[in-house]
């Protein structure tokens, strides 16, 4: 799988994501302080990680940020983008499970490496439900993201 992958830091987190992404054979595409010459301000190099994703070069992506949220919300504002910001395996599950999420965002400030290997399990173990009420969200979601509501 081809993974975009973002960070506004070069931290040791950041730097053992990348890591361990290639380790499960992975190709990852880095951006942001990752990346020598990219932009590392955290919203625009979670921009770039999630329009890779959008625009179908990158599979998904990980966007990491000092706590994860700016880097989400710079992401989740690129249509077509589900990031979820997960601190733990099972908020990591449900993002995948319930919510198809297709961008992980994570905290360089709480996030350990132990931590980082149960997130990455999680996230690449889940499968979208196909329970009725799940899908309808996804597809409120969906028209959400063309500016529209009423289905």
């Amino acid at each position: 799988m081809r993974i975009s992958v973002s960070s506004d830091m070069d931290e040791p987190v950041a730097r053992a994501l990348v890591a361990e992404l290639g380790r499960r054979g992975h190709e990852v595409l880095a951006h942001g302080a990752l990346s020598p010459g990219d932009d590392p301000q955290w919203a625009a190099c979670s921009e770039a990680a999630a329009r890779e994703v959008a625009a179908g070069r990158a599979d998904q992506a990980v966007v990491c940020c000092w706590t994860g949220t700016g880097a989400s919300i710079a992401a989740n504002k690129v249509p077509g983008v589900r990031a979820a910001l997960c601190t733990d395996a099972y908020s990591a599950d449900g993002a995948r499970r319930w919510n198809h999420a297709n961008v992980l965002a994570l905290s360089l400030r709480l996030t350990s490496e132990p931590l980082l290997k149960e997130i990455l399990d999680a996230w690449f173990a889940a499968t979208a439900s196909e329970d009725a009420e799940d899908r309808e969200n996804l597809a409120r979601v969906e028209r959400l993201d063309l500016g529209r509501t009423a289905p």
